[in-house]
């Protein structure tokens, strides 16, 4: 995909939050499918939610999603000293070419795995989209328990409306997100549709609030 050039202005539909009825209809399709789903109406309880999901001590990962960082959530496990948090010990690392391995295996298989979506559908899918891949296994078998946290502006009709938003809205602000961080474009490079679980490993928080991308 071709780096974006020029600045970035979302298509309103993107970015409005979603009604009761598509909140309700995603939620009873996702529940169906296995995933767990709570809806509150802010950061802070979206906040409090994921913190009384996970016990004291316990290993945890917080993948990179801005929507973890404005509701304070990664720094809550990662700087509050009441987790084994994953995060700061990959990052301590991160870039050692003697360490690659030890970096893989500290991102690979967290008891907690924490992160959002690209998009989630109305009729029960979740989609995600990854440069480096690396969260991806844990969503899809390695993490004991995945937490995510999703603005109902995310949600969408279908896999087609969801792949759409993924290009046209997500990419472009990931992108410039990357450039500020890292100095390089991000890409999409791999894409996970979820479509299930067998119940009681993955949990979706949506919040009646326009955060994250």
């Amino acid at each position: 995909m071709n780096a974006v050039t020029q600045a970035f202005v979302p298509d309103p539909r993107h970015i409005a939050l979603a009604d009761e009825t598509s909140i309700a209809n995603a939620k009873a399709a996702l529940e169906k499918a296995g995933i767990e789903v709570f809806v509150v109406d802010s950061a802070a309880e979206a906040k409090a939610k994921v913190l009384e999901l996970i016990p004291e001590g316990a290993e945890v990962m917080t993948n990179a999603s801005k929507t973890l960082d404005e509701t304070g959530i990664a720094a809550a496990i990662n700087e509050s000293g009441k987790y084994d948090a994953l995060k700061p010990k990959l990052m301590a690392i991160y870039g050692d070419p003697n360490k690659k391995r030890e970096q893989r295996k500290l991102a690979a298989a967290p008891d907690y795995s924490l992160g959002s979506v690209a998009a989630v559908t109305e009729d029960g899918s979740l989609l995600i989209a990854s440069a480096s891949g690396s969260q991806l296994g844990q969503y899809t078998y390695a993490a004991g328990k995945v937490i995510w946290v999703v603005g109902t502006h995310k949600i969408v009709k279908d896999i087609e409306e969801a792949q759409q938003r993924l290009k046209e809205h997500v990419f472009p602000l990931e992108n410039e997100r990357a450039l500020a961080a890292y100095g390089f474009n991000s890409a999409i490079l791999k894409v996970l549709t979820i479509h299930g679980e067998r119940p009681g490993r993955l949990t979706l928080i949506l919040i009646r609030e326009h955060l994250g991308f």
